[in-house]
C-alpha cells in the first residue's frame, strides 16, 4: 500500500516522539563510576581507613625486618641486628624495651654477640627475654660478669636455615593473622551495609598486606 507523503511525514513524526517521550528521564551510565573505583566518602569510615592502615603497615614492616635478621643469620653474618627481636620485660612494667634501650650488643671475633647491659640488676631480665625470644642458634649464652653476656653464634647448617625459614614461615603465618583482625576490627566497629564500598575497600586493602607478607616471605626463599 502506498502512503502519500504527508501521511509519511506523519508516522515519521509520531514515531519519534514516542521513543523521546520512552526515553525521557532515563538515566546515561556515561558518566557512572565503576563500583570498584568508588571512593570511601564516609568521614568516619575514611579515618578507620587511615588507622587500620597504619598498623597493617605496622605489621608488616616488623615482618619485613625479621625477615631481614633471618636472612643474616641464615647468611652466616655476625651482627647486632641478630637479637633485634628480643624484647625486655621488667617487673611491674608493662613496656617491653628493645635490648639497645637496656644494654649496647657489640659483636667480637666475628663470631660472638657481647651484651652489656647498663645496670647490673637488669641482666636477669635480659637473660630470660634471650630465652623466650627462642631465636635459632641463638639460645645459648654465657654470662661473662656481672653485666655482661656472651653469645657465640655459631655458622649456620642446613639443619639451622631449615630452621631459621620454618621461624619465618611462623611468623608470616602471625602477620597474617594480625592483619586479619585488625580488618576484622574495623568492620566491627564500622557496621557497614553489605555489599558497600567499604567493605569492599576494607576487604582489598587487607588482602593486599596479606600478599605483601607472601612476597616477603618468598623472597626470603629464594
Amino acid at each position: 500500500m502506498n502512503l502519500s507523503p504527508v501521511l509519511s511525514v506523519l508516522i515519521i513524526a509520531t514515531t519519534i516522539l514516542t521513543y523521546a517521550k520512552a526515553g525521557k528521564g532515563a538515566k546515561s551510565t556515561a558518566n557512572l563510576i565503576p563500583r570498584s573505583k568508588q571512593p570511601i566518602t564516609d568521614p568516619a569510615a575514611q579515618e578507620e581507613y587511615a588507622n587500620v592502615e597504619r598498623k597493617m603497615t605496622a605489621a608488616v614492616d616488623w615482618f619485613r625486618k625479621e625477615c631481614a635478621s633471618l636472612e643474616t643469620r641464615a647468611n652466616g653474618r655476625v651482627t647486632p641486628d641478630l637479637l633485634s627481636s628480643v624484647r625486655v620485660k621488667f617487673p611491674k612494667d608493662d613496656h617491653a624495651f628493645k635490648l639497645e634501650e637496656v644494654s649496647t650488643v657489640g659483636v667480637r671475633n666475628a663470631s660472638e654477640l657481647i651484651i652489656t647491659v647498663f645496670e647490673e640488676e637488669s641482666l636477669k631480665h635480659v637473660e630470660r627475654a634471650l630465652y623466650d625470644a627462642k631465636l635459632p642458634g641463638l639460645s645459648s649464652f654465657q654470662k661473662q660478669d656481672n653485666r655482661t653476656l656472651k653469645i657465640p653464634v655459631p655458622k649456620p647448617t642446613v639443619e639451622a636455615r631449615k630452621a631459621l625459614f620454618a621461624t619465618a614461615e611462623r611468623q608470616a603465618e602471625d602477620t597474617r593473622i594480625q592483619i586479619r583482625r585488625h580488618h576484622q576490627a574495623s568492620l566491627k566497629k564500622g557496621k557497614y551495609e553489605k555489599h558497600s564500598i567499604e567493605i569492599e575497600e576494607f576487604q582489598k586493602l587487607s588482602t593486599r598486606f596479606v600478599n605483601n607478607v607472601d612476597t616477603i616471605l618468598r623472597e626470603l626463599k629464594k
